[in-house]
């Protein structure tokens, strides 16, 4: 195992050397044995340290790792757009968590031994874990701030890196350097323990408690309603819902049973209906803003989720429009200046086919509306997303020009930041937006005109959202994952 020259007196818990395996729940529960063995030895060492004695010298643990080689061209069963490797070589991945990776994981893995036949690599990696993540797992451990402790953390331990925490695979910038293995999944187990940090100090609840399909709304009015919709599933033994989770990670099982709150008001409080597997619908209220919009998804998508979908509130900027009506995007015009220098303005954001019909079926359901009957209260077109939510106060003839170039027909602050951030992170994406006020027809968001928009009209627009999400849970994984998503060079694992 490789060490950096400077650093040859560590200590290090006793871990088996890399061993291959021909099943993927074999591979799995050793990558979950080689975590365990890691974080809980470092976490002891960390507490040694705290304790009357100090530090007993530098303490080191590391990441196990996935590898999987592979000689062969014979062209495999590419139909899915992922669980497959490029081309022959080596491919390695570190992970964390296994535990909570483990549906994913034995999924992935198994795709990979069925398409090339060959086993895969179980072994500690020479990527070292740092102990503010290893002590994330002890819910009784905290590190320091720095100053705090009677010796020097970084000294001893180590702590995150954010100069190899980043986005270089996702966003397509990573360089494999000679003799290096390529990347097999889109995230380090670095950069997966940083965003479970940060999606749980946002959000108040465990990444655990996530699921696989994800609601993003930007106002408070539909948690209720979240709440009320999964108290009646939970009663329904034939739902196939088995537990409703809120901030400060409150369970219940029981429709009728009170649900405690949080101590705090997170920043993006989260519920979680929760099936067998992930397979359940998760809310996250994102609040107002692109800012935010990028942040809830640059962590969730650590989690691999089949699909997130927006179901807002916007500005109808048609005439034609009333308020209440939805708006399902098909196209979408970036100004929300966050996402940039990750991805280009440039680069055009498809609407998914399966994601759009899912929604457009849901809403015709829900309003009892068919066809060309359906357009009495549905439009598609361009959504566009401005990071000024007061665009109104300014001078109107240059965005409104580029509005009406674009063909846009509503505008909200989160939506293209959304499905910008899917196509990015490869996660389907989808928006179903409901019109809240028309601005450029004088029909402005005022408390006395919103307080019986909303009564009306959160229930709707939040079922239809459900809707849908119940439709493509139900989808095979290698329809919903579009191809549209990968790029020339993509990692096997999804």
């Amino acid at each position: 195992m490789a060490t950096d020259p400077a650093e040859t007196s560590f200590r290090t818990p006793a871990l088996p050397g890399p061993e291959a395996f021909s099943t993927p729940h074999s591979a799995v529960q050793r990558l979950i044995d080689l975590y365990d063995t890691a974080t809980g030895w470092l976490c002891e060492e960390f507490l040694s340290a705290m304790g009357p004695a100090g530090p007993r010298g530098r303490a080191r643990a590391f990441y196990p790792e996935i590898r999987i080689t592979t000689s062969s061209y014979a062209k495999i069963d590419s139909r899915l757009s992922f669980g497959h490797l490029a081309e022959p070589g080596t491919y390695a991945a570190t992970i964390t968590r296994p535990a909570l990776f483990r549906h994913y994981l034995e999924q992935q893995i198994g795709l990979l031994m069925d398409n090339h036949e060959v086993p895969v690599i179980i072994g500690p990696s020479e990527t070292p874990m740092p102990v503010h993540f290893a002590v994330a797992t002890r819910p009784d451990l905290t590190v320091p701030q720095q100053g705090a402790a009677r010796f020097t953390l970084r000294d001893h331990f180590d702590v995150p890196d954010l100069a190899t925490t980043n986005d270089d695979i996702v966003n397509g910038t990573h360089v494999t350097l000679p003799g290096a293995p390529a990347p097999l999944a889109l995230f380090s187990a670095q950069r997966v323990d940083y965003s479970l940090a940060r999606l749980a100090h946002y959000t108040d609840t465990d990444p655990a408690h996530f699921q696989n399909h994800v609601l993003f709304t930007n106002y408070q009015f539909y948690m209720a309603e979240f709440e009320a919709y999964a108290r009646r599933a939970l009663g329904d033994p034939e739902s196939g819902y088995t537990a409703f989770v809120g901030p400060g990670n409150a369970v219940i099982t029981d429709g009728d049973a009170p649900l405690t709150p949080s101590r705090k008001q997170p920043q993006m409080p989260s519920y979680h209906l929760k099936r067998a597997n992930g397979a359940g619908i998760s809310l996250v209220n994102i609040g107002v803003g692109p800012s935010n919009a990028k942040t809830a998804t640059d962590h969730i998508a650590v989690l691999r989720p089949h699909a997130w979908i927006m179901v807002g509130h916007c500005a109808g900027l048609r005439n034609s429009q009333s308020l209440g009506d939805f708006v399902l995007a098909h196209a979408y015009l970036r100004e929300d200046g966050v996402l940039d220098s990750d991805l280009p303005a440039w680069v055009p954001i498809p609407a998914l086919a399966e994601i759009q019909i899912a929604l457009q079926d849901a809403v015709a359901q829900e309003t009892q509306l068919r066809d060309f009957e359906l357009k009495r209260i549905m439009r598609t077109g361009t959504v566009a997303s401005f990071d000024n939510r007061n665009w109104e106060l300014r001078d109107q003839s240059g965005p409104v020009q580029r509005l009406s170039q674009s063909r846009a027909i509503a505008l909200d602050m989160e939506s293209a930041t959304i499905a910008a951030n899917g196509f990015r992170f490869r996660v389907p994406y989808g928006t179903l937006l409901c019109v809240s006020d028309k601005p450029l027809h004088g029909e402005l968001k005022l408390p006395g005109m919103a307080s019986d928009f909303y009564t009306t009209q959160v229930s709707r627009h939040l079922f239809i959202g459900i809707r849908a999400m119940e439709t493509l849970r139900d989808m095979p994984l290698e329809r919903i994952h579009s191809r549209k998503l990968r790029s020339f060079d993509e990692t096997a694992f999804l």
